[in-house]
């Protein structure tokens, strides 16, 4: 979806059509577009539920509102119950009319009664006031932007770069952000006149007002009453098959990723217990046994009674594939497990229309491997945490192997002396150290985008800046930044532009609005037991897989970043930094990044994540310079 709301001067359709043409990948399938004098806006449709009827911008019966929004509700049908029985009328059997009944009835109390994916606009035509809404935990994207030439906004960045009369600048804390994430932290973009709606959040703009926003949820820890073990896990498995089942619900065929991982089992397992006939399963594989899921995949399809399709990404096709995937992203976007992501995506998208996903379990239910980190660093007496710092002062060796295993351990180290969660969370999901960071970036830049010392305190007072009214708990108080930062910033902006690159829609069953409050209401043994996360994930699915599934070691979607640039991809990224013009940008210390690309092939430390974001970043300026 996209509008624009040029408060005073005319907003034309052919405008937002413009807008709308930037994202057919989206929806396909439909377009609709609305003009109200200086107000415009419109969508465009993957038509899923509703197939006939569910043509946007939808109208309330007075005319006064009108609504676009992208996503899927999935507790829609019982809503529309609750609001038939109060008298309303509707004249569609799909889930947009259900939001603007909703809307009508409740106003923004409707978003919390929402259980979906969604980015919504809501147009007042008597008041002129337009209203956005994005769902809790940041699924589906907003971004805005605010300038003389009026309000626009859009589900990706392209629907804003392209209107006239807008000004867009790279917004260097973003670029910072970005070489120390991987992505860049809401609610900022890459440029700086542009910001997005922070999930669980509201706005609300005027003619000659300022846009006024405003959170409807935010993730709280929500203890419950006692109960044993076993209840918790005959809990988790009766939600999470309605959950499966509701998000099920199209008319049209829904398939599934299966990667052979806990999260994606327990949603094709779930899916074919309340499924009439098979799944369709998607999986890739890799030439390379290390990071080739492939065969468990298989095992599990088959154990199952799936459809399953597998196909082999070579490395190869994953490098000139980078191109094109970037492009996707509209601004840099450096999760190395994107390419194989849109891979997957594409294949999927030839056979279905959706697909489920495990995204979202890691975080909600502690399985990554930082999760168990956390856990035991938190328990140690202080002085023994900031005496680990120490291990940063060894010097790199003759074994590559031993280098990369002492750099891990440093980074570890490093966040053991911090004093929460919350600090910790930043240090541990940083792709490059702050050290590092000042050997390659100009020292002005730097100071400007507010690197430097006592960086981690700055991003712990802007995000979390009380980390006790979080929990106790320090890997509670770690938990909720992955929730809340991590998850939107880069899994889901991950999954969902990989699958609209190809039309498809992905759904997230484990962020089904159940999942999160059972989540945030359960005791932390239940989801982290010593270093095994997701344990009651683990307990309700067992059942319902073939033994020794369930006990594999973790092994990512990840692609082989370091020897990939250890070779030629390598020397590929070193023309991208010297032909897209970075090198002479004036934010680095050139000389220092040309001895990273050097170092990394030498062996003496692993600088891939850092080097496959420069290469990202490089191709996002080459895009923008053409």
């Amino acid at each position: 979806m996209a509008g624009l709301f040029a408060r005073g001067a005319t907003a034309t359709p052919e405008t937002v059509r413009a807008q709308c043409a930037a994202i057919v990948h989206r929806g396909p399938d439909d377009e609709g577009v609305f003009a109200d004098g200086d107000f415009a806006f419109g969508m465009r449709r993957l038509s899923i539920v509703d197939l006939a009827g569910g043509h946007q911008p939808f109208f309330s019966p007075d005319g006064r509102l009108a609504l676009v929004f992208n996503g899927e509700i999935y507790n829609f049908p019982a809503l529309r119950a609750e609001l038939a029985a109060a008298g309303r009328v509707f004249h569609s059997s799909g889930d947009t009319e259900v939001i603007l009944a909703g809307y009508e009835r409740w106003g923004d109390g409707v978003w919390t009664r929402l259980d979906g994916m969604f980015a919504v606009a809501v147009w007042d035509r008597t008041v002129r006031r337009l209203t956005l809404a994005r769902d809790p935990v940041g699924i589906k994207p907003l971004y805005y932007t605010d300038q003389p030439a009026g309000f626009a906004f859009g589900s990706e960045l392209k629907t804003l770069t392209l209107l006239p009369g807008f000004s867009f600048d790279t917004d260097e804390r973003a670029l910072l952000d970005y070489f120390r994430f991987g992505h860049v932290r809401s609610p900022r973009s890459i440029h700086r006149q542009v910001l997005t709606l922070p999930p669980g959040h509201v706005l609300t703009v005027g003619a000659g007002e300022a846009p006024a926003i405003r959170a409807y949820w935010t993730p709280r820890y929500a203890p419950a009453a006692p109960v044993s073990d076993g209840e918790w896990v005959d809990r988790f498995r009766t939600r999470w098959l309605d959950t499966v089942a509701e998000q099920m619900v199209a008319d049209v065929e829904v398939g599934a990723f299966l990667s052979g991982g806990v999260d994606s089992s327990a949603v094709v397992a779930a899916m074919m217990r309340v499924s009439d006939r098979p799944v369709r399963t998607f999986t890739i594989g890799f030439p390379d046994p290390r990071i080739d899921e492939s065969g468990p995949a298989a095992a599990i399809a088959a154990a199952l009674g799936t459809r399953h399709t597998t196909r082999t990404l070579e490395l190869a096709a994953a490098r000139d594939l980078l191109p094109v995937v970037a492009a996707a992203y509209d601004e840099p976007f450096a999760d190395p497990s994107m390419v194989p992501t849109w891979y997957v995506s594409r294949v999927a998208a030839g056979e279905v229309k959706v697909a489920l996903s495990g995204d979202g379990g890691d975080e909600l239910f502690f399985g990554y491997k930082r999760h168990a980190t956390e856990r035991r660093i938190g328990r140690l007496p202080a002085p023994l945490r900031h005496a680990a710092r120490a291990i940063g002062a060894i010097p790199p060796l003759p074994s590559r192997h031993l280098n990369a295993v002492i750099q891990r351990w440093t980074k570890t180290a490093a966040s053991a002396g911090l004093p929460d969660g919350v600090a910790r969370f930043f240090a541990k999901t940083q792709i490059s150290a702050a050290g590092f960071r000042a050997r390659v970036f100009d020292p002005g830049f730097l100071a400007r985008a507010g690197g430097g010392d006592g960086e981690i305190a700055r991003l712990c007072a802007e995000y979390f800046s009380d980390p006790a009214a979080i929990s106790a708990d320090t890997l509670e108080q770690f938990g909720l930044c992955d929730l809340a930062l991590n998850l939107p910033g880069a899994m889901l902006t991950k999954v969902d532009r990989a699958s609209m690159a190809h039309s498809l829609e992905v759904r997230v069953p484990m962020l089904g609005q159940p999942m999160i409050d059972l989540a945030l209401s359960m005791p932390v043994h239940m989801k982290l037991d010593g270093r095994v996360g997701k344990r009651v994930v683990r307990e309700a699915i067992a059942p319902w897989l073939p033994p020794g599934i369930l006990h594999r070691r973790k092994q990512g979607f990840q692609m082989p970043l370091s020897a990939w640039f250890a070779g030629d991809f390598g020397h590929y990224a070193e023309e991208l930094w010297r032909d897209s013009g970075a090198r002479d940008e004036g934010i680095w210390q050139a000389a220092a990044v040309d001895r990273v690309f050097a170092d990394h092939r030498a062996g003496k430390r692993d600088y891939s994540r850092f080097l496959y974001a420069l290469a990202v970043y490089c191709l996002w300026r080459l895009r923008r310079a053409s």
